[in-house]
């Protein structure tokens, strides 16, 4: 088993537990640039990784008390569907009009990565403009229209290119809610191992996971994903989180 990979799944683990992003942004590309996978391999792959991943961190933090279900189901009854959308599109362009889906989902991939850098080097401004209040807005009523978009947009993006179940939900979060930074990362991972669960079994169905691939990933992931969720109580990822765009901006100019 190549432990490589197993190193791999450990950091982005650490990531994923840590800020509740990093998991598809950095672990498609990676498989992609680095070990030369298909990209419709990668994004399977990596949404089982993900998904299995997510599971450990969504119970570490739904233990912790920081999870708010009354936003993350309204998002689900969106982002699940049109993730299964995103996996259909790629098996009908692939098997009923001959398109070449991993040239597609390559240039996609670079177009997503580069938004998520753009809104990651943006997020210490949003909270800056808005402070880490802890009052809770949920998001039923007038904002439950802006739950159930988000849901749907970044449903689709992860089905389509495994990116966005952790960045793209902690920044609409951001937006539309006024949770405090904690909870924001608890919320989205907590909804973001529901959303590639989904994503990953229709890759599976669709043939596009390397389950070769996959068993090592999730032996480093999975303590890596431990340690970063206990670490995410007391540790600031102010430094982390440029370090982590500016690897995902250079990932996605790579492969536009």
């Amino acid at each position: 088993m190549d432990p490589i990979i197993i190193l791999l799944g450990f950091s982005v683990g650490i990531l994923v537990g840590l800020t509740g992003m990093g998991g598809g942004a950095l672990m498609t590309p990676l498989l992609i640039l680095v070990m030369g996978v298909r990209p419709v391999i990668a994004i399977g792959t990596d949404l089982a990784y993900a998904a299995l991943t997510k599971v450990f961190g969504a119970w570490q933090h739904y233990r912790q008390g920081n999870v708010d279900t009354k936003i993350a189901f309204p998002m689900m009854s969106a982002s699940i569907p049109a993730s299964l959308l995103g996996v259909y599109l790629i098996h009908i362009l692939k098997s009923r009009y001959q398109v070449n889906v991993d040239a597609l989902i390559k240039s996609s991939l670079g177009l997503v990565l580069i938004l998520v850098a753009l809104i990651l080097f943006s997020l210490p401004l949003l909270f800056q403009k808005r402070g880490d209040t802890t009052q809770l807005i949920h998001l039923w009523g007038p904002k439950s229209i802006k739950s159930l978009i988000l849901g749907a947009v970044v449903g689709f993006l992860v089905g389509f290119t495994s990116i966005g179940s952790g960045t793209l939900i902690f920044a609409g979060l951001a937006f539309c809610s006024a949770l405090p930074l904690k909870k924001i990362v608890s919320t989205d991972v907590f909804h973001g191992a529901f959303l590639t669960a989904a994503a990953g079994l229709a890759h599976w169905w669709s043939a596009n996971i390397d389950l070769a691939l996959l068993f090592p990933l999730l032996i480093g992931s999975i303590p890596g994903v431990l340690i970063g969720s206990k670490l995410s109580v007391s540790l600031p990822n102010w430094i982390l989180r440029p370090i982590l765009a500016s690897i995902l901006l250079w990932a996605g100019i790579k492969l536009i």
